[in-house]
């Protein structure tokens, strides 16, 4: 029987950070179950897909409230994501444990390297395309001083095919996505990283809901494990939601770097040398 205490102080770090990064509670979350306390990979995944959503319902909730998701790119995107998550959670089932680690951890690497090597700030000049017009998906969020900050979207084809890659990815992996998502709206669509953030965790949870049912129909959702992941994520994930509005843009860049990185050894190192 797994500790409760561990599993939900575990689940509440895994629930701020996902909140404030808009990664997703299933980044810490499928590491820490499976590499720290021995759940099957599969159980694990169909857990964090479950806390992925306690997490999305959480921080979602503050960050429109405070003006900084656009509902409109989010609507526009979750068809081509829950897509991908049913597509990603069925191929789970055919492939062995140390492959989902090892695609885990390459993921985690691919976002990181774009985030580095891509570099931008959020005074961007963003041309819109047309599909962004005719959709009207230009918004604006507060600034400290509470300036409204208005912005662009652009290359929306672009953003609805790296949202079925997003979707695929967290079926497969039960992380959310949430990393994809935001190098995809804030690299590929020129969203600002404010913006991306909270624009994904508003959607990973319906995302995460798609390939969750998947796993139980499969039979790989737990809920002596699911229940106390999804209490302490999603009391984490109002934490982090919280905090978000008052963190330097930059100061988040380099936490969802670093996050991504170490996770990416850990579990590439796992799946090559058990």
């Amino acid at each position: 029987m797994l500790p409760l205490i561990t599993v939900l102080a575990i689940s509440l770090v895994a629930g701020y950070g996902g909140a404030l990064l808009g990664l997703g509670g299933g980044i810490l979350i499928v590491p820490a179950l499976t590499l720290g306390l021995g759940v099957p990979i599969r159980v694990a995944i169909g857990a964090s897909l479950v806390s992925v959503v306690a997490t999305s319902a959480g921080a979602s909730a503050a960050f429109v409230r405070d003006g900084f998701t656009n509902i409109r790119v989010a609507i526009t995107l979750e068809v081509a994501t829950v897509l991908g998550s049913l597509a990603g959670s069925m191929v789970t089932g055919l492939i062995t444990p140390a492959a989902v680690q090892l695609l885990f951890g390459v993921a985690l690497a691919g976002s990181a390297i774009a985030s580095l090597r891509i570099p931008h700030d959020e005074a961007r000049e963003v041309v819109a395309d047309r599909w962004s017009r005719r959709l009207r998906l230009a918004g604006w969020y507060p600034a400290k001083d509470g300036r409204r900050i208005e912005y662009e979207v652009t290359r929306v084809p672009l953003g609805l095919g790296l949202m079925f890659v997003a979707g695929a990815t967290s079926g497969l992996l039960g992380i959310g996505a949430g990393a994809l998502k935001v190098a995809a709206m804030d690299l590929g669509m020129k969203l600002p990283l404010k913006v991306s953030s909270a624009t994904s965790n508003f959607m990973i949870g319906v995302t995460a809901a798609a390939g969750a049912l998947v796993y139980l129909v499969r039979g790989d959702v737990s809920a002596m494990v699911a229940g106390p992941v999804a209490l302490g994520v999603a009391t984490g994930a109002l934490l982090g939601g919280r905090a978000l509005v008052k963190t330097e843009t930059r100061r988040i860049r380099r936490i969802f770097v670093v996050v991504l990185v170490v996770i990416s050894i850990e579990m590439v190192r796992r799946s090559i040398f058990p």
